[in-house]
């Protein structure tokens, strides 16, 4: 499995865990709308790894997380996440990580 160019990690900071099982979807600003590049779910250490291409060009991108999913019938406020971002230089990695909890959420440019 080819790791992706772009990658994120989601840490329940409530619980004081990885979040396993969150559906992911990578998507790339085109001049006709977002294109989905590719989808999956966290990991056991709350990492997905293979959501795109391993190269990806210089644009704008975002990824959706499905807290609903995560969050099932428990109290939450935030249905999905997006983080948008922009790939200026795209001999890099872009990792993203996404810190949860069910009323608030943080996300940074990781290595």
């Amino acid at each position: 499995m080819t790791r992706s160019g772009i990658t994120t990690h989601v840490l329940d900071t409530a619980e004081g865990h990885p979040a396993q099982g969150i559906p992911v979807r990578l998507e790339a600003r085109t001049p006709d709308g977002w294109q989905e590049l590719g989808a999956g779910r966290t990991d056991a250490d709350g990492r997905c790894t293979d959501l795109g291409p391993e190269h990806v060009a210089a644009g704008d991108y975002r990824l959706t997380f499905d807290t609903n999913a995560y969050y099932g019938e428990r109290d939450h406020f935030f249905p999905e996440v997006t983080v948008s971002f922009t790939v200026a230089d795209p001999r890099q990695h872009h990792h993203v990580p996404l810190l949860l909890s069910p009323f608030a959420i943080s996300t940074y440019r990781g290595s």
